[in-house]
């Protein structure tokens, strides 16, 4: 399992309004320097959220799931560095 060292911060959404969720996370990821990444942690698969990233950020993000429920995904979504280069959705545990 990755270590919290990893992410700039984490944006649990589990709590927050679904209208006020992909602002909240746009917002934080556009807060991001390359080669920083926040973890999501959800309640349910992002995969709209992935999408949505590929239409307004792509070739912007790295997108890697830590976990895959079934009560709680996390996904570690970085901004792309000199060093890395854009990924589709990888899976962690299967």
């Amino acid at each position: 399992m990755t270590t919290p060292q990893a992410f700039k911060t984490i944006v649990d959404v589990r709590t927050i309004v679904p209208r006020e969720r992909h602002p909240l996370i746009f917002g934080t990821f556009d807060g991001l320097l390359p080669g920083e990444a926040l973890l999501l942690v959800n309640d349910h698969d992002p995969k709209p959220l992935f999408y949505q990233f590929q239409a307004e950020s792509a070739g912007e993000f790295t997108w890697e799931y830590v976990e895959k429920g079934p009560e709680v995904w996390q996904v570690r979504i970085g901004k792309v560095g000199e060093s890395d280069s854009p990924t589709v959705a990888k899976g962690c545990c299967h």
